[in-house]
């Protein structure tokens, strides 16, 4: 078994239940790994899951705003789930970087786990 990591992964984006976060957006941190199981040695990238996909996936569902980081992270979970039949399970994070809380420095987010 093998997992691919794409960490720290940073998007410009425009997801939460807030006018200002639709309109201003806000700094978005992806971190996703990926196990896929392989039998045999991994020579070629035909013998692994190419990270450029996984990362293509990622960077195309961030640019679609959305209220709830929950569902961002469900739908990545099952969109990189369908990328590969060798992929076994989707472990996603996602964190939003300067939340519109009042007097609140810190960062907020969600993680999901899903297996296939």
């Amino acid at each position: 078994m093998f997992t691919i990591h794409l960490h720290k992964l940073l998007f410009h984006a425009y997801h939460g239940l807030y006018a200002e976060e639709q309109v201003l957006g806000n700094e978005f941190e992806v971190t996703a790994d990926i196990e896929i199981a392989t039998p045999e040695q991994i020579i070629t990238l035909k013998q692994t899951v190419n990270y450029v996909t996984i990362y293509n996936v990622i960077k195309q569902r961030m640019a679609t705003p959305t209220p709830l980081l929950e569902t961002i992270a469900q739908e990545l979970g099952q969109a990189i789930g369908g990328i590969d039949e060798r992929i076994k399970s989707v472990s996603i994070s996602i964190k939003k970087l300067s939340p519109p809380i009042e007097n609140f420095q810190g960062i907020v987010g969600v993680s999901y786990k899903t297996a296939f």
